[in-house]
């Protein structure tokens, strides 16, 4: 057959791909076999499995969302991370504040307030800790340490609170807790936490000798470990220290007691904490 234009006429239109040629995108997904008719066994069985499929899914996900699961995801957001730099992110005014209530904090439930007369420099953890006391908290390593000293309203005792912000995981502060758990070490004098005298002040003559009662508690949630040591405002020494937990009981009868200074201590550390907890909760739900 001949092809060739007659002269004067169009050429030819170019060539074109039929429909039927032009491709589709694969499936990245496998369709599944559809099941028999008549076979409700098979039928309910797959339906079950779609449901417990799409629940362990959805739950993992709705669970690390609510929990913020901190080993899965060590993101820059979780607890550890924010706590640990708590230290120099938050000012000083809401890791200790200047005012501290304490609503049946006292002896036989009664009230207490105490004020912030003196607030340390943050600083390493030899000079703020006893060496037995640094030797224990070695396993999770010290970031950096801050103290403040507080005095109640009748100005007759001064306590001086302070958190150490460590270095370890939730692992490392977990064998932490449960080695001072399990060894009662919050109980042993020589691991008291030292004072923070302060120059000027109803607690400059707050120094070891001083102290009369104390605790520690190694936070969990965060790498902190949170601790208070009390004494009598007026200088007087003490010849017998007592933890608070003792000086607490109900026939605690020496001086100390008697004194409220273990309810002291106990109040001003839990304070303190509670307040690190509700500052690095905000700081870690504060949407992006």
């Amino acid at each position: 057959m001949d092809l060739t234009p007659r002269p004067g006429a169009a050429p030819p239109p170019p060539y074109a791909y039929p429909p039927y040629a032009v491709e589709t995108p694969v499936e990245t997904t496998t369709r599944l076999r559809p099941v028999k008719a008549g076979n409700p066994v098979r039928t309910m069985a797959a339906a079950v499995c779609a449901v417990l499929g799409l629940g362990l899914v959805g739950g993992a996900v709705t669970g690390r969302w609510l929990t913020g699961d901190s080993a899965a995801e060590p993101g820059a957001g979780s607890a550890y991370t924010v706590g640990r730099s708590a230290w120099h992110t938050v000012p000083v005014d809401s890791l200790f504040p200047r005012t501290l209530k304490g609503d049946g904090a006292g002896p036989g439930a009664t009230d207490r307030v105490w004020t912030r007369v003196a607030v340390a420099a943050d600083g390493g953890c030899a000079a703020g800790l006893d060496p037995l006391l640094l030797k224990t908290l070695r396993p999770v390593g010290c970031e950096r340490l801050v103290r403040a000293t507080y005095t109640d309203a009748t100005r007759s005792s001064v306590t001086t609170v302070g958190m150490v912000f460590t270095e370890g995981d939730a692992e490392a502060m977990g064998a932490l807790d449960t080695r001072f758990t399990t060894q009662h070490l919050a109980a042993r004098a020589d691991l008291m936490p030292r004072t923070y005298p302060a120059e000027g002040t109803v607690a400059a003559g707050f120094g070891e000798q001083q102290r009369a009662s104390w605790t520690v508690h190694v936070l969990t949630e965060v790498p902190v470990v949170v601790f208070a040591v009390s004494g009598f405002a007026d200088g007087r020494a003490v010849a017998e220290p007592q933890p608070a937990a003792e000086a607490m009981a109900a026939d605690a009868t020496n001086a100390v007691a008697q004194a409220g200074l273990g309810h002291e201590a106990k109040g001003i550390a839990d304070r303190v904490e509670r307040t690190l907890r509700r500052t690095v909760t905000d700081l870690t739900e504060k949407p992006e």
